[in-house]
């Protein structure tokens, strides 16, 4: 089993409401051998929300007390996206999840790519805060460009 960013697997949980479907996650999910969680949602962050930005470096940074999650008008969300983060962390381990599946450009779930804090619509390296928190809890992390390398394993481990 693997977990999936839940705006991947079809939920409007996005801070607009929308989600950012790839229907063949879904059916994993539907099909039972794929979990979904939103780190902000998990966290208690209303949908739609505010956009919001790390500010001062990226999710590593956040952990570390350099960085902070905030809104468009200063709002600090920081709390909120570390406790969203350790919740989902707590569902994928109680589900035996050891991969997940996010949706890239996230201040939660990005991996290799964040906005850049000036909601310019600019984007920089870096990772989001549940994104960090996973990875240093020792989860393998994969962006929703790379799922396919992920199913292609999982068919291999199944057809064993």
């Amino acid at each position: 089993m693997i977990g999936i960013s839940a705006c991947l697997g079809g939920v409007c949980c996005r801070y607009d409401g929308q989600s950012k479907e790839i229907n063949e996650l879904k059916k994993l999910v539907s099909d039972g051998r794929a979990i979904l969680v939103c780190p902000e949602v998990l966290g208690g962050l209303p949908i739609p929300r505010d956009p919001a930005e790390i500010s001062g470096g990226d999710g590593f940074d956040v952990w570390d007390n350099k960085a902070k999650v905030l809104t468009e008008s200063g709002v600090d969300m920081t709390d909120l996206f570390k406790q969203g983060a350790i919740i989902a962390y707590q569902k994928l381990i109680e589900n035996n999840i050891t991969t997940i599946i996010l949706k890239e450009n996230s201040p939660s779930c990005g991996k290799a790519g964040i906005y850049d804090g000036t909601f310019s619509g600019k984007h920089r390296s870096g990772s989001g805060v549940a994104t960090a928190y996973f990875i240093s809890h020792g989860l393998e992390v994969v962006s929703e460009s790379e799922w396919q390398k992920v199913l292609e394993r999982e068919e291999m481990i199944d057809s064993k």
